[in-house]
């Protein structure tokens, strides 16, 4: 398959079907091999749902930045959402987070803000908070209790 973007990719993964799993005959197993993706990740479907929706609900309009406290999959995908869309993204994330994390967040334009280890997302969550009063002009789709991430 072309796609002109990788936004368009987002969910086309295969749907592959695993003969000899069953116990029984009658029954069919089937897995949907998310890892195609165009981040490697099943998140990248949600991540890209909850900034349609805020787009379409008129929170999320050109030139806004994007605010989002994570630890990892959800904010590397929308990271991706951010940049292929023309958006700005501020992630924050505990100070040991892999570097992994940090470099492909890093690799999609992300500005990642750490937060201290001690409290883990928790404490991500709090300092994306505070910075969420400070730049009220800022979007945070807050992953953790958005009912878009699905």
């Amino acid at each position: 398959m072309r796609y002109d973007s990788p936004l368009a990719a987002v969910g086309n993964t295969p749907l592959v079907r695993l003969p000899r799993l069953s116990p029984s005959e009658d029954v069919r197993i089937w897995a949907k091999l998310e890892d195609r993706n165009p981040t490697g990740s099943i998140k990248d479907r949600p991540a890209l749902h909850m900034v349609e929706q805020a787009e379409k609900d008129g929170r999320l309009t050109p030139g806004c930045t994007i605010l989002e406290p994570t630890s990892g999959n959800t904010g590397i995908s929308l990271a991706m959402a951010a940049k292929l869309k023309g958006y700005r993204i501020v992630c924050v994330m505990p100070e040991n987070t892999s570097q992994e994390r940090r470099d492909l967040l890093a690799m999609w334009g992300a500005e990642i803000i750490s937060s201290p280890a001690a409290g883990g997302s928790n404490t991500a969550v709090r300092v994306a908070k505070e910075l969420s009063e400070e730049h009220p002009d800022w979007v945070m789709l807050y992953q953790y209790g958005n009912p878009d991430n699905a």
